[in-house]
């Protein structure tokens, strides 16, 4: 790469590398991107297995675990793009939201990293990493365009703006879809994290075997609730318990998937015909559910709507996603000093 004074202002440069840090929950991740959509990295350090057996992750445990692996993580992603530290254009890290101690590790070390290497250091929000993931599967969609990001600690349906402009048009009030999911596994038996398990079990279900409910949030119509249909699962099960009674979990499952999926697609679809947007995109861990893929899909083809949902190994947490939103961020000279701090909780109207 070039310095700023050694390219002539009326020549276009060849290409822009960017390294992405994602820290924020139990995946230490790094990746080097291209020109905004060209991956030429990407390793991700996952902690699972650790916290499988706790049923979940345990903060202070993924906070040490990314302290420990996140020096090899981000040189095996510089390694394997074949590029050094002094080749970047500038370095991107996840700021929030998620787990405080495990977005300072990333944070800390982007902020050391940069000041080193005397590189631009660009903040990015989380969900706005998930959003850019489908810019990685599809060169040429652009924005304005209408995201449903579902995740295991998110639900929101936003509206892109542009690439570096969001506007949230729903959001759940309480608990997340692939929250949901996951604790209905954990009551149903299944191992963390339970959302896979869902999916798979579901496929050889009824989903009709289970009539559960689709909460509703009053006032407002493109808001997400799913902490009724939790408990009603969770209730389901411990009634059937008390009464010696045997519940088929693979119709459970197919029931529970059939439900998360038809609540997200339908309010995707009104909230798309309500604000007149005729691309639809997909994003988020639970984007990978086989379920919400297929209901969204279809709902969107009935349409006659644009779709676009990401790889399925681009679904989760990755270093790719918050180096491809780096990047656009870069070009609209969204960038932080050593003063930039890692925030727990973060709405996408204040990035």
């Amino acid at each position: 790469m070039y310095a700023p004074e050694q390219i002539n202002k009326n020549e276009r440069r060849y290409s822009m590398l960017i390294l992405g840090i994602e820290s924020s929950c139990d995946e230490t991740a790094a990746s080097v991107v291209k020109d905004c959509r060209t991956i030429l990295s990407s390793v991700v350090s996952t902690q699972i297995e650790e916290h499988k057996k706790y049923g979940g992750v345990v903060p202070e445990i993924a906070s040490r675990r990314h302290c420990e692996n996140i020096l090899g993580v981000v040189r095996q992603a510089l390694d394997e793009a074949d590029v050094s530290l002094y080749d970047l254009d500038g370095i991107a890290v996840t700021y929030a939201p998620g787990l405080i101690g495990a977005l300072l590790v990333g944070v800390s070390f982007a902020k050391a990293l940069a000041m080193s290497a005397g590189k631009p250091l660009i903040p990015v929000h989380h969900i706005a990493g998930h959003i850019a993931t489908n810019y990685l599967t599809f060169p040429d969609l652009e924005p304005p365009y209408l995201c449903l990001v579902a995740s295991g600690g998110h639900s929101h349906i936003i509206e892109v703006l542009s690439y570096t402009e969001f506007r949230v048009a729903g959001r759940t009030h309480d608990d997340a879809a692939g929250e949901c999911f996951d604790k209905c596994a954990r009551a149903m038996g299944f191992p963390y994290p339970g959302g896979v398990h869902i999916d798979n079990a579901a496929k050889t279900g009824d989903r009709n075997a289970f009539r559960l409910p689709h909460p509703a949030v009053a006032g407002s119509e493109f808001d997400f609730s799913f902490s009724g249909l939790k408990t009603n699962v969770i209730n389901l099960l411990h009634n059937a318990e008390q009464k010696g009674t045997e519940i088929n979990r693979n119709d459970l499952a197919a029931s529970l998937q059939g439900t998360i999926a038809d609540i997200l697609t339908d309010k995707t679809i009104k909230a798309a015909e309500a604000l007149s947007y005729k691309k639809v995109t997909l994003a988020g861990g639970v984007s990978a559910n086989t379920g919400v893929r297929a209901a969204l899909s279809e709902a969107c083809a009935k349409k006659g709507f644009e779709f676009y949902m990401p790889e399925k190994k681009l679904c989760g947490d990755n270093g790719a996603m918050i180096a491809c939103q780096g990047s656009y961020n870069f070009i609209a000279g969204i960038t932080a000093d050593e003063s930039l701090n890692a925030i727990a909780t973060l709405s996408m109207e204040e990035i």
